[in-house]
C-alpha cells in the first residue's frame, strides 16, 4: 500500500528545507499528500531563529504549489498528552530529523524518539546537516525475527518496492536445520514484488550487531536503513546500550524506524 499522507516536521533550524525536499520527492513517488507540522518551542520565536519561525508556513506553502502538491499546515499542541500534539497518528509516514546541539531548545522535545514510540507509524529520521540525495535506491533491511522489526519491514515495503536494490541483513541469524530465518523472509518479501540479496553475518564475538551493520552498508553503498525501534525499553538500552539507540543517532545516513 503506498503512502498517501506524508508528514514532516517543520521548525526553525537549516534541516528544514532539507527535510521538505525528501517529503515532496517521496510524495510525486506516492502519490501523497504533505502535512507540514510545525513543531518549534517557544523560544524559537525569539532571537535570531524568530525570522524563521514566523515564515515556516510560507516556506511550506510556498513550496508545494511550485510542486504542484496538495498540503496541509499545522501547529503542534505544545501541552503534554495532547492526542494531536504532532498529528502523528494521522499519517502513513512521518519524516524527522535527529536531536542534536544545534536543535536543542528550538524544536519541541518529543521529536523525534517520543513521536516513533508513540505514533504506530514509521518515522524517517534524517541525520543533521544532512545535504539532499537519493532516499531508498538501495535499502538494508536490518532484521530480526521480532514484533518491531516486522513492523518495519511491513512498513517500509513502499518504499523497497521502487529500490533499485535491497538488501536483508541478519546479525547471528536463527535456524531450527530445517528453515533459515533470513531465507524465510526474502521468500515472503518475493511476494510483495521485492527481490532482496541476503547478507548475514555470524556472531564470532568479535563485532558487535551495529559495527555488522555498518560494515554492511559500506560494502551496499546503502542510502537508506530500515530497522524495528525499541525491542528492549528505552531505559534498558540506555543503560546497556542497545541497536535503536545507536541508529537514531546515526550522524551519516537516513534511518526508517517503526516501533
Amino acid at each position: 500500500m503506498p503512502y498517501k499522507d506524508i508528514l514532516v516536521f517543520l521548525d526553525a533550524t537549516s534541516d528544514t528545507p532539507v527535510r521538505l525536499d525528501v517529503a515532496i520527492t517521496l510524495a510525486r513517488q506516492h502519490g501523497a499528500r504533505v502535512l507540514g507540522v510545525d513543531v518549534s518551542t517557544p523560544a524559537a520565536f525569539e532571537g535570531r531563529w524568530k525570522e524563521q519561525a514566523t515564515g515556516l508556513q510560507d516556506l511550506f506553502l510556498s513550496r508545494l504549489n511550485h510542486a504542484h502538491l496538495n498540503g496541509e499546515f499545522r501547529v503542534a499542541d505544545r501541552s503534554t498528552g495532547s492526542w494531536k500534539a504532532a498529528y502523528a497518528h494521522f499519517a502513513d509516514l512521518v519524516i524527522a530529523t535527529q536531536r542534536h546541539e544545534s536543535n536543542v531548545g528550538l524544536v519541541l522535545p518529543a521529536m523525534p524518539e517520543d513521536v516513533l514510540i508513540s505514533a504506530g507509524v514509521p518515522v524517517l529520521i534524517l541525520p543533521p546537516d544532512w545535504r539532499p540525495k537519493p532516499v531508498g535506491q538501495s535499502i538494508v533491511l536490518a532484521w530480526t525475527p521480532s514484533r518491531e522489526a516486522t513492523r518495519a519491514a511491513h512498513d517500509a515495503l513502499p518504499l523497497m518496492a521502487r529500490a533499485e536494490r535491497v538488501t536483508l541483513f541478519e546479525f547471528a541469524p536463527p535456524t531450527d536445520g530445517l528453515d533459515s530465518a533470513p531465507h524465510l523472509m526474502a521468500d515472503h518479501l518475493r511476494q510483495h514484488g521485492v527481490e532482496a540479496e541476503l547478507f548475514t553475518w555470524p556472531d564470532m564475538g568479535d563485532s558487535s550487531p551495529v559495527d555488522a551493520l555498518f560494515s554492511c552498508l559500506d560494502r551496499q553503498e546503502a542510502d537508506l536503513i530500515v530497522a524495528g525501534a525499541y525491542g528492549h525499553s528505552r531505559l534498558i538500552e540506555g543503560l546497556f546500550g542497545g541497536v535503536s539507540a545507536d541508529l537514531i543517532r546515526n550522524a551519516s545516513m537516513p534511518v526508517l524506524m517503526s516501533h
